[in-house]
């Protein structure tokens, strides 16, 4: 149940729970202890809204930057990711294969303020060796949702 409880929860996290143990045929009472126990053990970490900001009058800009550090003797990349993670306005943090170590992802208002955050603070860390800022233009798709999809028309041509 455990697999099929957290694949359906990834997929929407505010499925009522009665329609969650039918789903899962399972007693309400153990899908909700269950659930419970997935939190506790740090599984589930959290619960959050996918927003396309495209479709608001919010201005967000999204950055992906990639990040080459010097590993810390006995610490590897772990102690770099965290002093990064724990800047306010880090999204996310990923150690990656390839050219780069870390890739950071970034949400803010402008442009600006995004390139100020890596010059002021993201390459003046003493691990950080270079880094390679990507904008994101346009978000088709996100945690496996699409974004735009196309409504297309179903109805039958009729000809005379």
């Amino acid at each position: 149940m455990r697999e099929e409880l957290l694949s359906v929860l990834e997929k929407n996290s505010r499925i009522d729970l009665k329609e969650l143990a039918v789903l899962l045929g399972a007693e309400e009472i153990d899908v909700a202890n269950e659930i419970k126990k997935l939190e506790e053990e740090g599984i589930i970490c959290g619960y959050h809204t996918l927003i396309n900001w495209d479709k608001t009058s919010i201005d967000k800009v999204s950055a992906l930057i990639e990040v080459k550090v010097t590993p810390q003797r006995g610490q590897g990349f772990d102690k770099i990711a965290e002093r990064i993670y724990n800047y306010p306005e880090v999204r996310a943090v990923y150690l990656i294969s390839g050219g780069y170590d870390l890739l950071v992802t970034l949400e803010e208002k402008t442009l600006r303020e995004i390139a100020n955050f890596v010059s002021d603070k993201l390459s003046t860390l003493d691990s950080v060796l270079s880094t390679a800022t990507h904008f994101v233009l346009k978000k088709y798709k996100d945690h496996g949702t699409v974004f735009d999809k196309k409504h297309e028309d179903e109805r039958e041509i009729i000809t005379p």
